[in-house]
């Protein structure tokens, strides 16, 4: 049906019209409100809020713009209202029982951050992109740029997103965001210097390898076999010098091969011993983490994602065990 005829209908209060015409659009408008917001729970509840006002907001959708540039800006005004409104989820004090860790290197501050499961993002990155985008739809959406995207004031992180990650037009996201050319070219300005600093460096760091490629197996199945085992030397031989590790929502840090294999030997410590089941975030591998007790059942932890560079791991991400049923992953399984 022309989307003309839907929009007649959906103004005319046909839920099912209105279906049809933002069901196309509703992956991409997701993965648009995490990367403004960081929060995979609290996309959902910007991409229901953008839903609601489209709906409500139908009657005065004049059609100077493509429908779809109109739910972006929908989408980006209420990420907006909610980054301003966010009382932001406070850190969480260490809760591992039983382990001891490593004094950490630095305290984060990102500590709102999920993970976005991969289930999610299939055909939500291959979305056509306007000229300006100076980013890889995969690059865009990897743990590493969300978090440095965090730290941006809300309208320059909003500019920066619509103009270098999208590719919408300046006079596009003047209208967004009720403001000016002049405005959002200055606000893209800051926010390219802001993120320039705020983005770990990553040296001579190799790309990772291709998505589901036979270097990236190689590299997944030796952390799998390290980390069941609790080797540590092969755990280390996989690291870059300059690894980083993170676990929101605690704010722990730890930056540097020797004190990461400290951290990861306090997990270990006292005979503890892992099941991990893979999965996806980010377009990057993860784990479920499942911890062995002696009556046969591994009792789900947290999920591990990794950040690859070459044949070399140069980030791990550790979320606790909340997040697993947004990946399929269960609480606890039978153990090998």
């Amino acid at each position: 049906m022309a989307a003309a005829d839907l929009i007649a209908r959906a103004r005319a209060g046909d839920g099912q019209a209105f279906r049809e015409l933002t069901e196309p659009y509703l992956r991409e408008l997701k993965v648009h409100c995490y990367r403004m917001l960081g929060s995979f729970e609290d996309a959902e509840d910007a991409l229901q809020n953008t839903l609601l006002t489209a709906w409500q907001s139908l009657g005065g959708f004049e059609g100077r713009a493509s429908l779809r540039t109109w739910l972006y800006r929908i989408a980006t005004n209420r990420c907006l209202d909610a980054r301003r409104a966010a009382s932001r989820r406070p850190a969480k004090e260490w809760d591992v029982p039983g382990v001891e860790p490593p004094e950490p290197t630095r305290l984060g501050e990102v500590v709102w951050l999920q993970p976005f499961p991969g289930t999610f993002l299939e055909g939500a990155v291959e979305v056509p992109l306007g000229p300006e985008a100076r980013y890889e739809q995969t690059e865009s959406i990897s743990l590493a740029f969300v978090t440095a995207l965090q730290v941006l004031p809300p309208r320059q992180l909003a500019v920066l997103v619509l103009r270098d990650v999208l590719g919408f037009q300046a006079s596009e996201v003047a209208d967004m965001v009720d403001s000016t050319v002049e405005s959002v070219n200055s606000a893209l300005k800051r926010a390219r210097a802001s993120l320039q600093r705020s983005r770990p460096a990553t040296g001579d760091h190799q790309p990772p390898p291709p998505v589901g490629s036979p270097a990236e197996d190689a590299i997944v199945a030796k952390f799998v076999q390290a980390w069941e085992s609790a080797d540590i030397d092969a755990l280390v031989a996989l690291l870059t010098d300059d690894v980083f590790m993170s676990m929101p929502p605690m704010p722990f840090e730890y930056q540097g091969r020797d004190v990461v294999a400290r951290f990861c030997a306090s997990l270990f410590g006292a005979g503890r011993r892992f099941d991990l089941v893979p999965s996806r975030a980010n377009g990057q591998p993860a784990f479920g983490a499942y911890l062995r007790v002696t009556n046969g059942i591994s009792h789900g932890v947290g999920l591990y994602v990794l950040t690859l560079t070459g044949d070399r791991i140069s980030a791990m991400t550790r979320f606790d065990n909340s997040v697993l049923p947004w990946f399929g992953l269960p609480r606890s399984l039978q153990s090998r």
